[in-house]
C-alpha cells in the first residue's frame, strides 16, 4: 500500500510564524486568561486537556460550553460542507448525506472562519465584538511582526485587520506539522518500519469488518487520491443516539437540545429536518489520548465509548433513563428526529436481547488497533519507532 507522508518545511512563514504567537496568546480573550491553546493543547493531541465533558471559559472562565471540544489535528483535507456528498458507485452515483465543513456541526468552511469563533463566543474567549479583538492584537507584544507582515497601516483597517489574524491562523495550522505529523504505529506499519501485535492485527480486521465493528465505514482507513495518509475520517455526519449527559449545565433545561446540523450553534440549516440530531464524524487519530467522547462528552473511556456502541440497542436500560419502567430510548433527540438515529449499520443494527456486534475481548483487541492511531511512535512521518536502538526491531 503506497502511502505519500509529507515532507516538513524548511521554516514556517511569516504568517504562519505569527498565526503561532496568536495561538498561545491568552491576552485576546476577555478573561486574560484563555487562548487557543488553553482548549486545543499541544500536549493532547489538540485536543482538550481534561475530561470535562465541555470546557469552561467566558469572561470569568465560569462559564460552561455546550459541546466537547474536538482535536484540531488533521483538518487540512476537510472539504466544504454539503447537504449531499455524491461518490460514484457500481451503477451511478451515491448520495452519502451531508458532508464537510469545520466544528461538530460544519458550519463553517474554512480554518480561518473556525479561529473567529471562539474569539467571539460568550462561553469561551467571549469578546464582546470584532473591534476588541483588534484592539487587542494592536496591544499585544507581537503588534510590530503583525505590521512588518501585512503592513503599517493594518491597524487602521479593523475588519482586514481581523480577517488577516484568523488567516494567520489558519496558515499556522496548515504548516505546522504538529498539527498533521503522521507519527503513529499505524503510519509506521503502512511504511513498512513496524508490525502489528497480535491483538492489533486482530483488531485492524474488526475494525474493517463490516458486520463487527464496521468502524471503516466512516472513519476511512485507506490512502487517499494521490497516496495521502489516511483519514480516519469520511467528514460525514451520522446521528448516533447519544444519551443526554446531565455534566452539561445546559441540559438542566430541558427545553435544551442540541440538533447538531439543525442548530442551536448552527443557523441555516434549522428547516432540514432530515439532517436533525447528526453531528460530523472526527478524525479517529489519537482517539486513545482523549478523556471524552462524542459531542456532547457522555462517554470518557474508550471501552465505555466501545461499549455503548455494541449494546445501545441490545441492552438500552444499561444507557438511557426510565420512567414508570419504560426505557426512554435515545433521550437527547426528540421524538420526531429520531428516525435520523442511524439503525442500519453494524454494530448499531442490534435489537434488544441480540447478542452485540463484539464481545469484551473483541473491545479489547479493537482498542489495541486504535492506540496506533497515536502519533508519537516515530519521530518522523512513518518512521521506525523513535526508541528502535533500545528496543530493537521487535518492539511493538
Amino acid at each position: 500500500m503506497w502511502v505519500r507522508y509529507p515532507e516538513p518545511p524548511a521554516a514556517l512563514s511569516a504568517a504562519a510564524s505569527l498565526g503561532k504567537q496568536i495561538f498561545f496568546d491568552p491576552s485576546l480573550s476577555a478573561s486574560g486568561k484563555m487562548s487557543c491553546a488553553t482548549c486545543h493543547s499541544p500536549d493532547h493531541a489538540y485536543g482538550p486537556p481534561n475530561g470535562l465533558a465541555a470546557q469552561l471559559g467566558g469572561a470569568d472562565m465560569q462559564r460552561q460550553g455546550t459541546r466537547a471540544v474536538p482535536s484540531l489535528r488533521y483538518l487540512g483535507f476537510t472539504p466544504k460542507f454539503a447537504r449531499h456528498y455524491y461518490v460514484p458507485g457500481p451503477d451511478d452515483t451515491e448520495d452519502e448525506g451531508p458532508t464537510g465543513g469545520f466544528t461538530r456541526d460544519g458550519a463553517v468552511d474554512s480554518l480561518h472562519e473556525q479561529a473567529l469563533i471562539p474569539l467571539l463566543n460568550v462561553n469561551e474567549m467571549a469578546n464582546p465584538n470584532p473591534a476588541a479583538v483588534v484592539v487587542k492584537l494592536q496591544n499585544a507584544n507581537y503588534a510590530a511582526q503583525f505590521r512588518r507582515v501585512y503592513g503599517d497601516d493594518i491597524f487602521d483597517h479593523p475588519t482586514a485587520a481581523l480577517e488577516k489574524a484568523t488567516l494567520a491562523l489558519e496558515a499556522f495550522q496548515t504548516e505546522d506539522t504538529s498539527f498533521h505529523p503522521y507519527t503513529s504505529k499505524f503510519d509506521a506499519a503502512m511504511a513498512g518500519n513496524a508490525d502489528f501485535s497480535p491483538a492489533e492485527l486482530r483488531g485492524y480486521g474488526l475494525f474493517n469488518n463490516p458486520n463487527k465493528g464496521n468502524c471503516a465505514k466512516c472513519h476511512v482507513d485507506t490512502p487517499g487520491p494521490g497516496g495521502r495518509p489516511a483519514q480516519f475520517t469520511d467528514f460525514g455526519f451520522q446521528a448516533l443516539g447519544v444519551p443526554r449527559n446531565p455534566e452539561i449545565a445546559a441540559n438542566r433545561d430541558a427545553k435544551y437540545v442540541d440538533l447538531g446540523i439543525c442548530g442551536p450553534a448552527r443557523k441555516d440549516m434549522a428547516q432540514e429536518a432530515a439532517f436533525c440530531g447528526m453531528f460530523k464524524s472526527p478524525t479517529l487519530r489519537n482517539v486513545a489520548t482523549r478523556q471524552v467522547f462524542f459531542h456532547n462528552g457522555r462517554f470518557h473511556t474508550l471501552d465505555d465509548m466501545m461499549h455503548f456502541y455494541v449494546t445501545r440497542d441490545t441492552d438500552p436500560a444499561k444507557w438511557y433513563p426510565q420512567v414508570k419502567a419504560k426505557v426512554i430510548k435515545f433521550d437527547d433527540l426528540p421524538p420526531r428526529y429520531r428516525a435520523n438515529i442511524d439503525s442500519l449499520d453494524a454494530p448499531l443494527n442490534r435489537k434488544a436481547g441480540d447478542e452485540p456486534a463484539l464481545n469484551d475481548e473483541e473491545i479489547g483487541d479493537l482498542i489495541a488497533f486504535l492506540k496506533t492511531l497515536n502519533d508519537g511512535y516515530s519521530a518522523k512521518s512513518g518512521a521506525v519507532r523513535s526508541d528502535y536502538r533500545v528496543h530493537g526491531p521487535g518492539a511493538s
